[in-house]
């Protein structure tokens, strides 16, 4: 429920703090002391349209700021998390609107700034304004299904129509992505065959590429290593006949350097050698040393080349092979690793071609179900609801003779729906009609009652269908306009009654009315500080009593007007 109105610089109103309690409240006071603007603050704050010539004089900017107290679980709750707006269950829900001179305005939920769409549409889970002049709610045709389901106590048969609904939704999405399937491997039947052959024959493995790549990087390994032993083997190896082998050129150096030695026949080996001679020893050690180290790399050498086998052939058939799936990868536009997912998407898509027509037939058959599930349990919440539309018409009318409109006739009336428009809230719609008079044709609520008679006509379909709507707070703007005594005593009873369910807050010159509430302020004009402002004030219960004997005798309040609003005040259901 609404818990705290808070009004700054609005007209008249400089100032305004107002604190609210459930049940029924109700605002009086002189005509022309600012009730209307009471109301418009509030409408400020459900997203009503603004201006900056409701700025008081002299202010910068006006705001309104209106807090709700919510029971756990909310339907406002829902759509704030849709929205992406964080407030919590167990804190008072703020809506806050701030207005400026040239017309602009910023709207806040808590502390969120929104926009002013979407603070209509959570205040429109909230509060509902019966006025003469600006009717919400019940006018409005979208909303007299949901009411009527209400009523009736519909619920159970409305969530297995939503249930058969999406279910048969969901076939048709299935049988219609089936179809486009099979239409679409039809058209492609010719290329998918030939690319499952070509595809087929590469045989792709998985994790292949990563195979392939190791295997061609150790063949090409090993013939670089052979490639080398067998160049430095061929290095000692003459190119030609007529070249010398390394092994002969240092036995010919061998050969020289010993002539310039003592033979060890000569007679002079008892002589020193010459320094010559020691150099000449010592270098043919060297050639003697370097032909058997020779000889020994040339060993080794010829080992390793035995040694050493390089499969070319399988070199050849892996580089082969891996070159092949990188093209085949490149021609489809993926990589190599993609080439054996691909294969079987295309194997899958095959198949269902193949096997399309025997699916499409199960498809449309669940179709088929579905749809008869969805149109037998729409059949009987139709029946639900026409049923319960003839209760609500013959409460209506209960409602209606007490309000000064017995000569009224309410209706409830279906529209079936093409098959096209057929929903999740079923085969219908259902508009609330109303003949104001006899011989005149039933019409929308909003466009055949007059202000008065709408108003009263609201308050008799919100006696009938109170509670059984997410708005925690009703507002009913001089429903008793033009009437008096039986019928404004009949208006006072149905606002009790109402407020028993939900928070009813109304502005009213009857004191007939004024005596059903439980909680009453009085809005005045005074003067302040040369400036002219409206206030609000709670009334005591013996202030309430003045003022509905005001109400009753006018400005001058006799005792004999004070014994009748006792009365009054005394005669609460």
């Amino acid at each position: 429920m609404l818990t705290q109105l808070s009004i700054r610089d609005i007209v008249l109103i400089e100032k305004l703090d107002l604190n609210f309690h459930d049940g029924l409240t109700v605002f009086t006071g002189e005509t022309g002391a600012g009730k209307s603007i009471l109301l418009d603050s509030l409408g400020l704050a459900l997203g009503e349209r603004a201006s900056g010539n409701i700025i008081r004089t002299g202010a910068e900017q006006s705001s309104v700021t209106a807090v709700f107290d919510l029971p756990p679980h909310h339907a406002v709750f829902q759509v704030l998390q849709e929205l992406d707006l964080s407030c919590l269950e167990e804190e008072p829900l703020v809506l806050r609107r701030l207005i400026t001179k040239d017309g602009r305005s910023r709207a806040y939920i808590g502390d969120q700034l929104v926009g002013i769409s979407v603070l209509r549409k959570i205040a429109a889970l909230l509060v509902e304004i019966q006025g003469q002049h600006e009717q919400m709610g019940l006018a409005d045709q979208r909303v007299h299904l949901d009411l009527l389901d209400a009523f009736g106590s519909l619920s159970h048969l409305t969530q297995r129509v939503n249930m058969d609904w999406k279910s048969w939704q969901q076939n048709l999405q299935t049988l219609a992505e089936a179809r486009k399937a099979i239409d679409q491997a039809a058209r492609e039947e010719n290329w998918l065959r030939q690319t499952i052959e070509e595809l087929s024959s590469l045989a792709p493995q998985e994790g292949e590429e990563e195979q392939l790549v190791a295997l061609r990087l150790q063949l090409q390994q090993e013939e670089r290593r052979r490639e080398a032993v067998t160049t430095a083997l061929a290095e000692l190896t003459p190119r030609d006949r007529k070249s010398a082998h390394p092994a002969h050129a240092l036995r010919s150096a061998s050969r020289a350097l010993a002539r310039l030695l003592p033979s060890p026949l000569s007679n002079n080996v008892t002589e020193e050698p010459t320094a010559h001679q020691v150099q000449a020893q010592e270098a043919l050690s060297c050639l003697e040393k370097a032909e058997e180290t020779l000889a020994e790399a040339e060993m080794l050498l010829s080992r390793l080349v035995a040694d050493t086998e390089v499969d070319n052939r399988l070199l050849e058939e892996t580089e082969e092979r891996l070159f092949s799936l990188r093209a085949e990868a490149r021609k489809h536009h993926l990589t190599l690793a993609e080439l054996p997912h691909f294969l079987t998407e295309l194997k899958d898509r095959l198949s269902k071609l193949e096997t399309g027509i025997e699916a499409i037939h199960h498809l449309e058959q669940a179709a088929k179900q579905a749809q008869s599930n969805y149109e037998a349990s729409s059949q009987e919440l139709s029946q639900g609801r026409r049923k319960a539309a003839k209760d609500l018409e013959k409460a209506i009318m209960a409602e209606l003779k007490p309000l000064k409109l017995e000569r009224a006739q309410f209706m409830v009336e279906f529209t079936s729906l093409p098959f096209e428009s057929w929903s999740q809230r079923g085969v219908e719609t259902v508009s609330f009609l109303i003949a104001a008079n006899p011989g005149q044709p039933a019409g929308p609520l909003g466009k055949v009652a007059s202000g008065g008679e709408l108003s009263r006509l609201m308050l008799a379909l919100k006696v009938v269908l109170a509670g059984r709507s997410s708005l925690t707070t009703l507002v009913f703007d001089e429903v008793d306009s033009g009437v008096g005594g039986a019928t404004a005593s009949a208006i006072g009873e149905r606002l009790y009654r109402v407020a028993q369910d939900v928070q009813v807050l109304a502005i009213t010159h009857s004191p007939q009315v004024a005596a059903q509430a439980a909680h009453q302020f009085r809005i005045e004009k005074k003067v302040l500080n040369q400036s002219t402002v409206t206030i609000a004030a709670p009334l005591s219960p013996t202030e309430r009593r003045e003022e509905i004997a005001r109400m009753l005798a006018g400005d001058i309040v006799t005792d004999a007007a004070r014994i009748a609003a006792d009365s009054l005040l005394g005669q609460k259901p």
